[in-house]
């Protein structure tokens, strides 16, 4: 399968992984974890100073329980035969796929979809128009967040998408500061967010609420925010043929998924008691919109001012089609959900259509045939599909492929000590004592604001953290 090198087989078998969320993770935990080729050496590479990937700068901050799987990525990479590498670039001005097959044996990419998908309508550009990626970096502190483009003074939001990702934005602008205090979200942020003169969010989708793909805990989540109330258009809801038939009962004409028919359930519940708010007195209001789809954004005086919508129905084959009738709602700020994408690392293969590494068993793929040493996993090998967890199947598929191709990966030249040679070429790595300062640092950072810890939001002072302990 793969071609080997002429020369004797390595007792150490070096591997790479480009990426420290948790397909990163797991992929690592996999290699060290079995016995098939006992002397694996994995380093995690990760373009930030900071572990974790999404699960730090992707789950929202009042996500306590999912943001508490960091530490057990925090155990796997603890491991002995495990070194973390931050403040590591691959591609662009970096380290190259070529430099790394140099310095590795082998390389899994675990790079994730690092953009989001576009509209595609007119309007989408104008300012107080973002994705939604953008304002969970902002609030999660990611340092390449541009953190004066949410300073909140819009009174109306519309949130395009009806994912958990679209729930995660419509909560958090609905809660308080105080809500979230206890939270890590920068202070910055937090600041913000207590001068928020937001009181309507409108979440829409442009298809049925059995098509939505919140889950259902996400969507309870709307339901029982202090000061907010939750509306929901009960003829709206009853274009879904779903919805309509037999209360959505499992035995109903239209068969549902279990989590579709779920949602269905608290939606039912929600138009049928018009949802009172859980506080005495409402401060905002949540609005959860079905068979709209966006076709413009609206402009007044050089900014986003709303945005007009489509009206669809089921066309019976389980799409939508327009009726030909449109609704426009006001909005301030636009913030769109409809999905991430993979974007090309340079000097590895893409498939522009699906957003993806070609690859085959997580083998990547350069003109259909499997390149020595290079493997994929995580999003950027299957696309933006599956929850966490679904990381572990995907990397024990690749790691598979690559313990198969190990006896050929093994006689393949690789330096003995990659750190040793990206800190000659300049790179200046942050390793997990250089973390385990950021952390320290974030801390302090928390006790001086009476909070607990913060996290620091941007790239000088993470690495100004992370060297700290050096000077």
């Amino acid at each position: 399968m793969l071609e080997a090198h002429s020369g004797k087989r390595c007792t150490v078998l070096r591997v790479a992984v480009v990426g420290s969320g948790p397909s990163g993770v797991y992929t690592a935990q996999c290699l060290v974890q079995q016995s098939r080729v006992p002397d694996v050496r994995v380093d995690v590479l990760d373009r930030l100073p900071c572990p974790y990937g999404l699960v730090r700068y992707g789950v929202a901050p009042d996500h306590e329980k999912i943001k508490s799987l960091q530490n057990s990525l925090r155990t796997v990479l603890e491991h002995e035969r495990i070194t973390f590498l931050g403040n590591v670039q691959v591609g662009g001005e970096g380290l190259t796929p070529d430099r790394l097959g140099e310095l590795y044996h082998a390389v899994v990419y675990c790079v994730g979809a690092a953009t989001d998908r576009a509209l595609g309508v007119p309007g989408e550009d104008l300012p107080g128009s973002h994705s939604a990626t953008e304002f969970v970096s902002w609030y999660s502190a990611h340092p390449d967040s541009a953190a004066e483009h949410f300073a909140l003074q819009a009174r109306s939001v519309v949130v395009i998408g009806v994912g958990n990702v679209a729930v995660d934005v419509a909560r958090i602008l609905a809660r308080s500061a105080e809500e979230l205090r206890p939270t890590d979200v920068p202070h910055p942020a937090l600041g913000a967010l207590a001068g928020s003169r937001v009181r309507e969010v409108h979440m829409a989708g442009r298809r049925g609420p059995s098509q939505a793909r919140f889950t259902t805990k996400e969507l309870r989540e709307l339901g029982g925010l202090p000061g907010a109330r939750v509306v929901v258009d009960s003829a709206e809801l009853a274009r879904d043929p779903a919805y309509a038939s037999a209360g959505a009962s499992a035995d109903s004409p239209v068969p549902l998924p279990a989590v579709a028919r779920r949602n269905i359930e608290v939606l039912r519940g929600w138009a049928e008691e018009a949802a009172p708010a859980t506080g005495p007195d409402p401060v905002r209001t949540i609005h959860l919109r079905f068979f709209l789809r966006p076709v413009e954004l609206l402009e007044r005086d050089g900014r986003v001012a709303g945005v007009r919508f489509a009206r669809t129905v089921p066309d019976g084959g389980g799409g939508i089609q327009d009726t030909g009738t449109y609704e426009e709602i006001d909005a301030q700020l636009v913030l769109r959900a409809v999905g991430y994408r993979g974007l090309p690392l340079p000097g590895l293969p893409f498939d522009p259509a699906h957003g993806t590494v070609p690859h085959l068993a997580g083998r990547v793929l350069r003109d259909g045939v499997p390149s020595p040493g290079e493997y994929v996993a995580g999003w950027i090998k299957r696309g933006p599909t599956g929850v966490i967890g679904s990381n572990r199947s995907c990397a024990k598929e690749t790691v598979a492929s690559l313990l198969d191709d190990a006896p050929l990966l093994e006689r393949r030249p690789a330096a003995p000590d990659p750190v040793a040679a990206m800190r000659a070429s300049g790179l200046r790595p942050v390793e997990w004592d250089g973390w385990q300062s950021i952390e320290r640092a974030e801390a302090a950072l928390g006790r001086s604001l009476g909070r607990g810890p913060v996290k620091i939001p941007d790239w000088a002072g993470l690495l100004e953290a992370a060297h700290s302990d050096r000077r």
